[in-house]
């Protein structure tokens, strides 16, 4: 336990970097034209401004100036912020005043979060720490740690990354109201509900964000306490891990977090059944494991904001002496992680794409089931010695079935998913560790080892799709909208 908190000039100096490098990744990627070198850095045109921008290089590019007066003039988030919207206005001619705001909203997340941490213990449990690493998050998002703009007060004993734990309220839900399809029997087991009432557990932050007054006055809600254990949020915020139970809780959370609202939509939820079996048949014969969403139950007076889903815990699924670790903890980085550990660079590599790469083709190829394999949404599981030997995947609200999409659409979903968000990510980290490393050969091989018609024009394609996540948030369109424009491809052979 840290007893002193941080300098408060240290803590802002490292929120803006943790804010920046996101967002410069956001601007980089889908406005900026690259323009040369100066001073040993990247620089860029803005093409709406005609202004000359350079950073310091890497996946987390840093330190930007812009060029005035002759000069190169050092900015930081805040300015930042400003020139990202004035660039923004004259590329699409499109106004947002509620985009800046999230930034800002990000960047004071942040500063919360690193003088809460520095107060909070770590969990002692691998898995969990890199659940709860994500201080700088989605890599490529121009506000990743916003949290719906309200006071910290509010979120902050919620939040992952300040290592948050605590027990769920336990409601009674009167029983005509019940609303639940699936296996939810493990919400029975949470605690004891009165006759007539059946046992609905709640994210506590949600309760104080939507109006349920009638609902408790009439008799249909009650309250019963809490859990008495703790419950650990995940990366996701929403969703929370109740080790003593082996039991994980999604909840619905009025925030917007990213793209989204973090609501459980109803028409998500009611084609969860159909998604989830589909993605549990793709994984019975597998290595590889699906982390099924079994069930959720409800309130027919608020079926999405009191909606809660049961998904698996690792029993049954993990293969034995393997540690599960988020994906996108291992990008971030946490104390523990085998990225830093990896003596043998390349078989560690070798053997993360043959946990990971094989499974998700085969669920495309052989089941029609697109898995939304992202950074956040994969856990690659290691042995004693740090060695990937399983992948275990999750979330059946953003998996897409091909009866319901094109191939080629869905080809695209997963090539984003999987080889843009999560390989990419995974193999710069690797890179960073190991100077000198070249990454794409492993994983050109272990995509020509599948048979999919796919794959040959993967290998030789000279573009990816890359998500435009500024540009999606600016223009207003729907989270769930993805829109790609063209990256390099590194698998490219050359």
């Amino acid at each position: 336990m840290h007893l002193n908190p941080p300098p408060a000039a240290d803590v802002a100096e490292r929120a803006d970097a943790h804010a920046v490098a996101p967002l410069l990744n956001c601007l980089l990627r889908e406005v900026a034209e690259p323009h040369g070198e100066s001073g040993g850095r990247h620089v860029y045109r803005l093409p709406g401004s005609g202004r000359l921008l350079r950073v310091l290089g890497g996946r987390r590019p840093a330190r930007p100036e812009v060029r005035s007066g002759g000069a190169w003039q050092r900015i930081g988030h805040t300015e930042l912020v400003k020139l990202v919207a004035d660039e923004l206005r004259r590329h699409t001619g499109l106004s947002n005043h509620e985009l800046p705001a999230e930034m800002i909203d990000s960047r004071d997340a942040v500063a919360a979060l690193l003088t809460a941490r520095a107060r909070a213990t770590p969990p002692e449990d691998a898995y969990l720490r890199s659940e709860q690493s994500l201080l700088t998050g989605h890599p490529y998002h121009p506000a990743p740690k916003a949290r719906g703009g309200g006071p910290v007060a509010a979120w902050l004993r919620y939040a992952p990354e300040a290592h948050a734990r605590f027990p769920l309220t336990l409601l009674g839900l009167r029983e005509d109201t019940v609303v639940e399809e699936g296996d939810t029997s493990a919400l029975d087991a949470l605690g004891e509900a009165p006759p007539g009432y059946r046992l609905l557990p709640a994210h506590p932050w949600q309760l104080d964000l939507v109006g349920l007054a009638d609902a408790f006055a009439d008799g249909r809600l009650i309250r019963l306490g809490t859990t008495g254990s703790d419950a650990w949020p995940t990366a996701a915020i929403r969703t929370l891990y109740a080790p003593e139970r082996d039991l994980f809780l999604k909840f619905s959370l009025d925030v917007r977090i990213t793209n989204d609202i973090r609501r459980l939509w109803r028409h998500d939820l009611l084609k969860l059944r159909r998604t989830d079996t589909a993605a549990s048949r793709a994984f019975t014969t597998s290595p590889a494991a699906w982390l099924s969403d079994r069930g959720y139950r409800t309130a027919d007076f608020a079926f999405e904001e009191l909606a809660v889903l049961v998904r698996d815990g690792f029993h049954g699924h993990l293969l034995p002496g393997a540690t599960p670790l988020l994906a996108a903890g291992l990008v971030e980085g946490f104390e523990g992680s085998p990225l830093d550990g990896a003596t043998d660079p390349t078989a560690w590599w070798a053997a993360y794409l043959r946990a990971v790469v094989p499974p998700a083709l085969a669920a495309f190829a052989d089941h029609g089931v697109v898995l939304e394999a992202h950074l956040q949404n994969t856990l690659v599981a290691v042995d004693s010695d740090g060695l990937p030997v399983q992948a275990l995947f999750r979330d059946a609200e953003g998996v897409k079935l091909l009866p319901d999409m094109s191939r080629a659409g869905g080809w695209e979903r997963l090539v984003y998913t999987l080889v843009v968000n999560h390989l990419c990510e995974v193999a710069a980290a690797l890179a960073e560790r190991h100077p000198g490393l070249d990454p794409w050969p492993a994983v050109r091989r272990e995509l020509a080892r599948h048979d999919l018609p796919e794959i040959t024009a993967l290998l030789t394609a000279p573009t990816l799709p890359g998500k435009t996540n500024l540009l999606l948030r600016w223009t207003g369109a729907d989270g769930a909208d993805a829109r790609y424009l063209p990256l390099p491809n590194p698998l490219a052979m050359t």
